[in-house]
């Protein structure tokens, strides 16, 4: 019987000693919990606290027609994806029409897109305003010629013969004046007006300075362009590739020989050094750096612009800028901050 009492014993005590083992090893599984809890919860409070800041106010873009899309469908994604209490208001007078509402003592645009760079004497005029502005490259467009979809005679030209079709010195006011075999029919000529960069780059890079020919339907909207080639066989118009490429459906794009074969205009041969380099063209916007500095949703925008300028140039019909140039861009701004 002393036996067995011992045995009990024995047991009794063996059961006690177990069961604090696994309390204890309860109380550490309890204790790792918290800590795994802990950790959790400080992670998440770092991802709170390098979460976007949110801003809002408002951001005000004009200028060049040409840069318009571009500016416009990067400004629709980042109030959609981005900021969606700051409104950036896009429109398009024109890069030189534009640059009179940017270059002004007070109440200017915060940015002024532009198809062409800024002159000397815009720079002279943001100088003795006290405005520091920076140039920001943004794509590269090409200078498209465009014709009507019925045109058959003219899909391909060359350099020269575009430049003699709008040039007024040249004297070639018939299709029959620029080849023989042409038609004997009156050249209808378009482009836009003398507010755009557009109009500048052709004037001054294509045409030398030269006037052009008196006869020229000149239009403020790029839109009245487009509808004024599609419906006249004998029209020809000069603008921005975008806008042939949103229109394809209305219009024809010349194919241009610069001397070693006719080029069309693509995404592929909009290049400063590629086969249509003659007619390419970078295009900007420009920032007001003391809008930047004093309102952060201003100097926010510029940054997300420069940073996706690649992946929307090539949706709305440019070109884009290698990683490295739009880089540099953003490292500039950063710096602002």
């Amino acid at each position: 019987m002393k036996n067995v009492r011992n045995l009990l014993l024995f047991l009794a005590m063996l059961s006690m000693v177990l069961f604090a083992a696994a309390c204890s090893n309860g109380e550490e599984t309890t204790t790792t919990d918290k800590e795994e809890t802990g950790t959790e919860t400080t992670e998440n409070t770092e991802t709170t606290e390098d979460a976007k800041a949110e801003l809002e106010g408002s951001v005000v873009v004009d200028g060049s027609g040409t840069v318009y899309p571009l500016m416009a469908k990067l400004a629709e994604n980042y109030m959609t994806n981005e900021q969606e209490n700051v409104s950036v208001e896009v429109s398009r007078a024109g890069t030189s029409a534009g640059f009179k509402k940017f270059l002004v003592e007070e109440n200017g645009t915060d940015f002024n897109d532009a198809s062409r760079q800024i002159k000397d004497e815009e720079k002279a005029l943001a100088e003795e305003l006290g405005l520091t502005v920076k140039e920001l490259k943004v794509a590269l467009d090409g200078l498209t010629i465009v014709i009507n979809p019925e045109n058959d005679w003219a899909a391909e030209l060359t350099q020269q013969e575009v430049i003699d079709i709008f040039l007024a010195s040249a004297g070639k006011k018939k299709w029959s004046d620029v080849r023989s075999d042409f038609p004997d029919e009156e050249i209808k000529t378009y482009g836009p007006n003398e507010n755009h960069g557009t109009y500048e780059f052709f004037f001054e890079n294509i045409l030398d300075e030269q006037d052009l020919v008196e006869s020229i339907n000149l239009q403020q909207d790029y839109s009245t362009l487009v509808d004024l080639v599609s419906k006249d066989k004998n029209g020809i118009a000069f603008f921005g590739f975008g806008y042939y490429v949103n229109n394809k459906d209305k219009l024809q794009a010349v194919k241009v020989d610069f001397g070693k074969g006719a080029i069309e205009p693509s995404l592929d041969t909009i290049k400063e050094d590629g086969d249509y380099a003659p007619f390419t063209r970078p295009v900007f916007t420009y920032l007001n750096e003391e809008n930047a500095k004093a309102k952060p949703e201003v100097l926010d925008f510029a940054i997300y612009a420069m940073k996706n300028a690649a992946e929307i140039a090539s949706e709305t019909g440019f070109a884009p800028l290698t990683d490295a140039e739009l880089q540099e861009s953003v490292s500039y701004l950063e710096g602002l901050k």
